[in-house]
């Protein structure tokens, strides 16, 4: 019986080596950089992260929208083509046009990760309004990365309802 105990134990004892902590190269993806060509920002975690805010707030969700999602990823490219943040009128111009109740976005350039944006946002009192518009149902977010820039990382955040 005591055998059969010990050998209990180190079974678990292996188990519980197998499954340790996190290796440090999976960063989760609200920390990890957008600053390189191939970095896509996690619109999933970052639907989720606004969402608690907004629930925290006594606010609906938000949907990740596949129209919002590119048209959030042409200003974020365009953005950083020109090197230059972009008008936020001139963007929820183009969101109305193509048809979305109640248009709102934040841009923004410089911020490396999805919570340093999700942070300075929610201390920007324009920004937060964005992410607390009791509207919005939608949203799109999308980053561009340009080396040689100051800013280095472009963000766009667009939120709406439903479309009309």
């Amino acid at each position: 019986m005591k055998r059969i105990v010990t050998l209990s134990l180190m079974a678990a004892a292996l188990c519980a080596c197998a499954t340790g902590p996190r290796p440090s190269n999976q960063v989760p993806s609200f920390y990890r950089s957008m600053a390189s060509a191939n970095a896509v920002v996690d619109a999933a975690t970052a639907q989720d992260m606004f969402s608690s805010y907004r629930r925290n707030k006594g606010l609906g969700v938000l949907a990740v929208d596949p129209e919002l999602q590119a048209l959030a990823e042409a200003e974020a490219d365009a953005m950083a083509a020109a090197d230059k943040p972009t008008s936020a009128d001139a963007v929820k111009a183009r969101l109305a046009t193509a048809g979305f109740a109640a248009p709102a976005a934040n841009l923004s350039a410089g911020y490396h990760t999805l919570a340093e944006a999700f942070s300075g946002w929610r201390e920007s009192a324009q920004h937060d309004r964005v992410l607390l518009d009791p509207r919005a149902t939608r949203m799109g977010i999308a980053t561009a990365y340009t080396p040689n820039s100051k800013y280095k990382v472009y963000w766009v955040l667009v939120v709406a309802s439903a479309k009309r």
